[in-house]
């Protein structure tokens, strides 16, 4: 019997170090097109929510590096500002200058206090006067969080995910369209296809599953692309969502993963799983690359434009769940 079990052990890890040689030796993570000109993003200023770890983080070096003025807009300011001192050290210990250093093909980096569930907060951080912004990227996310509510009342990562980023996104319209042309990069998650919009209990009041409740705020995602996408046609301003794919980062921070099962989870999540750098190439590519100039309302993943489900592309759900945000975050009252 220990035997048996020790052989079934033994095969199951032969099993995950076979697919993980794969997965180093075959083909990779689609790169950003068009080679990564170190100059691509000179003189653009970008601004990523949740910027500090995880996917954020990584599209935030991977544009500085083309030569971005990145913002970063994150809820903790001390662990951005210490964030930013890592990515300073790093471009300079990779050969390159650090960020906002005269002579350097490496952009600025700046640092903003930034709390999506806080509709107070991001008013603020929208009064803070810019001369431009070329790019938005909206990062910042919660996963599967227990039952509380933001600042202003609202399920958590339905506030968060959802409609923080909607008054956020709304309210720098005027911006990025003077800027033009310019784009907005909206993170999703395959997810969303385990989600509907259920109008009559947004707030998840009357019932709360935090699995179902994280795929509809990524529904809820997608469904704002597309009705923003239609919005702005016309503007030279565009607007797409992607899904990253299974990411190894601190989203899942909220998810309880017995003692003993760690290990293995952790062995199969570096086997499996991308890394930051790896999930972030799709929102470098939509907020750099030359390949998708006037493309908008689509949905990406690994580089390449993926097709949704009908419950995706449902315009009379977009437009309603337009109008009832607008009235949430105080847009319209």
């Amino acid at each position: 019997m220990a035997v048996a079990a020790v052989a079934a052990l033994l095969a199951a890890l032969s099993g995950v170090l076979w697919l993980a040689a794969r997965r180093f030796v075959g083909p990779g993570v689609q790169q950003l097109h068009g080679g990564g000109d170190s100059g691509l993003m000179h003189g653009k200023t970008v601004l990523i929510t949740g910027a500090n770890s995880g996917l954020g983080r990584a599209t935030a070096a991977a544009l500085l590096r083309l030569g971005a003025r990145v913002i970063m807009g994150c809820r903790d300011r001390a662990r951005a500002e210490e964030a930013a001192g890592q990515l300073r050290r790093e471009l300079r210990q990779a050969g390159g200058r650090e960020p906002g250093s005269d002579g350097g093909a490496a952009g600025e980096l700046v640092v903003r206090e930034l709390d999506l569930a806080s509709l107070r907060s991001v008013r603020a951080f929208c009064q803070e006067e810019e001369p431009r912004l070329d790019v938005l990227i909206n990062n910042a996310g919660i996963f599967q969080c227990p039952y509380m509510k933001t600042e202003d009342g609202f399920e958590m990562q339905f506030g968060v995910n959802h409609l923080g980023h909607f008054l956020l996104t709304n309210l720098l319209l005027g911006l990025l369209k003077n800027s033009a042309p310019s784009r907005i990069v909206v993170v999703s998650s395959k997810l969303y296809k385990y989600g509907d919009i259920n109008f009559e209990d947004l707030n998840s009041e009357q019932s709360y599953n935090k699995s179902f409740c994280y795929s509809r705020s990524k529904l809820a995602n997608i469904l704002f692309t597309r009705e923003l996408a239609r919005r702005l046609e016309g503007t030279n301003v565009t607007v797409n969502v992607l899904h990253p794919g299974i990411v190894r980062t601190n989203l899942g921070r909220h998810i309880h993963i017995p003692l003993l099962v760690r290990p293995l989870f952790n062995l199969v999540s570096w086997a499996f799983f991308k890394t930051p750098v790896e999930g972030a190439q799709t929102s470098v590519y939509l907020a750099s690359s030359p390949e998708v100039e006037g493309v908008s309302g689509k949905y990406f993943g690994d580089c390449k434009e993926e097709e949704l489900l009908p419950k995706a592309m449902d315009e009379s759900v977009a437009r309603k769940l337009w109008d009832i945000s607008e009235v949430m975050v105080g847009i319209l009252k």
